[in-house]
């Protein structure tokens, strides 16, 4: 059994004082500064250097789009203010190595059918109760729920037993050995059982986080207040949180820009330019590669049940134009779903399908078409609009003629969750960024059980079966494993990855301090405004 004793910035929690203490393991410090690896800034004042944090301050985040409480179990572009009101078990660094947030450390048995955590006693929730181990068992239990909707279901749904061994430690038995348990802990907040039902309605939130909920005024957005009993000392500096609705990507700009917001991840790309020559702005680019782009495929609508067409809409598309010209410069070209921090990722997968009109039009012809029309769902925001737009053009160029069909982020959620996707719909997704094997166990668009474009295959559900039961430290049989996914992903093309990036960030050069997960849920603990 491999032992970990690992602590938070705030220092260890009383009970694994003593315990390390007495058997002498080894301490690791670490920060929650979460995983962020910023790969531009544009700013006389970047992020982190500047003087030291104080108490005080209300930060205004512009957001394109309202919470949707509905989803709030589910991943989704309106997931940013979960770990603003709530924690979760774990977090990962850059390098996928899970670090303590509720628990503090935690061991596997031998064979992986079981892991005992051991959870923090000096936490609680907004309501002044205790967080015990009961509340990882209801978290767990909440997810199993289909009515949630959550992506990590059936990883959560692996865990098949529960032994309470106290009230701040908990055995966790699987029915199988899993290699994404972490990927749950990070994506699983650790919501008050009592409240849950008034949470996804949309009138309580109670949490362990940072900010409290002050406020939810639909269409407006959240206003959040802090914490004062928060489990990390001093933390957070900020006295509140107003996360802001500006819909129009001008008006947006333009509260960035006058100092009403100090924070953003909404700028579309085309937009960047006018931001960047602003002194007062810092441009951050996380390349965590949590988000994607790509284009679904309704793999039940003729002529898109034939493989040979959806080859020649991956061949249609010009990656780098769309990079370059609708992102303002920022994301991977990518055939294949994997960020270059991925341990999926090759550059042979990334270059698979090229920029190749006369290709994609050779295609076509062979499956008999010169000319087609199909409608294309896209969430009706000013960013995606212009992807949207971008691969109408590209594909117009082959002879696939393509009417849009402008949608609100929720129902386009609902659709993508039910199945109820027209031919096309371009979208972001999540989850390449984790373990390789979560993407097709979990992610809507490629489930292997249950997927948004109807794609069913034996050979996909064993390799993504096989891969997901395998122990990660059997490097050279999930690498192996990886490689047949992804040439089952470019091979079939039932979902056609084009960019890879991250999350965009706009922010005053006077903040500091903010981070995100790997689930982009936003972290403001250290967070500061000079």
């Amino acid at each position: 059994m491999t032992e970990l004793y690992p602590f938070t910035p705030s220092g260890p929690t009383r009970r694994s004082t003593l315990r390390a203490a007495g058997g002498g393991a080894l301490l690791l410090g670490l920060g929650l500064a979460g995983c962020r690896s910023a790969v531009s800034n544009t700013s006389s004042s970047p992020q982190g250097a500047s003087a030291a944090p104080h108490r005080g301050g209300v930060l205004n985040v512009a957001v394109n789009a309202d919470f949707t409480p509905a989803l709030l179990f589910a991943q989704s572009g309106q997931s940013l203010q979960q770990r603003l009101i709530y924690n979760t078990l774990t977090r990962y660094d850059d390098d996928l190595r899970p670090k303590p947030e509720l628990a503090t450390s935690w061991t596997y048995a031998k064979d992986g059918r079981s892991i005992t955590l051991r959870l923090r006693d000096d936490v609680t929730f907004h309501n002044g109760r205790e967080f015990t181990a009961d509340d990882v068992v209801f978290a767990v239990k909440n997810l199993q729920n289909p009515v949630r909707a959550a992506q990590l279901r059936s990883t959560a749904a692996t865990i098949t037993g529960f032994e309470k061994r106290g009230d701040h430690e908990l055995v966790l038995k699987l029915a199988h050995p899993v290699n994404n348990l972490f990927d749950l802990f990070e994506f699983m907040i650790i919501t008050d059982p009592e409240s849950v039902e008034d949470a996804v309605a949309g009138k309580k939130f109670i949490g362990t986080g940072p900010f409290k909920l002050k406020k939810w005024s639909p269409g407006s957005g959240l206003s959040l207040t802090r914490n004062d009993a928060y489990w990390q000392p001093g933390r957070p500096y900020l006295d509140g949180v107003e996360l802001r609705v500006i819909a129009q990507a001008d008006a947006l700009i333009s509260s960035l820009r006058s100092g009403q917001s100090q924070l953003s991840f909404d700028v579309p790309g085309k937009s960047i330019g006018v931001v960047k020559s602003e002194s007062g702005l810092t441009i951050s680019d996380y390349d965590t590669g949590a988000g994607a782009i790509y284009l679904g495929v309704n793999t039940t609508v003729a002529p898109l049940n034939d493989r040979t067409v959806r080859q020649a809409l991956a061949r249609a598309v010009d990656r780098d134009r769309l990079v370059a010209q609708t992102l303002g410069g920022y994301g991977l070209a990518s055939a294949a779903p994997w960020p270059k921090s991925s341990p999926a990722f090759t550059e042979a997968h990334r270059t698979h399908y090229t920029h190749d009109p006369a290709k994609a039009r050779a295609l076509l012809k062979s499956a008999g078409h010169s000319r087609l029309d199909l409608p294309m769902l896209h969430i009706a925001l000013p960013g995606e609009t212009a992807i949207a737009e971008s691969i109408q053009y590209d594909l117009k160029q082959i002879g696939v003629h393509v009417t849009l069909q402008p949608t609100d982020g929720a129902t386009a959620q609902k659709k993508l969750i039910s199945q109820g996707m027209p031919a096309l719909w371009s979208m972001g997704h999540g989850f390449a960024q984790v373990q390789p094997s979560t993407l097709a166990v979990s992610a809507y668009p490629f489930n292997e059980a249950k997927n948004t474009s109807r794609y069913r295959s034996a050979e996909y559900t064993e390799v993504v079966q096989e891969a997901w039961t395998k122990p990660e430290t059997d490097t050279a049989a999930a690498n192996a494993l990886h490689e047949k996914i992804s040439s089952i992903l470019l091979d079939e093309a039932f979902l056609i990855d084009l960019v890879v990036r991250g999350q965009l960030q706009v922010s005053a050069a006077r903040l500091h301090g903010v981070t995100l997960n790997k689930f982009s849920y936003l972290n403001l603990d250290n967070a500061y405004l000079v």
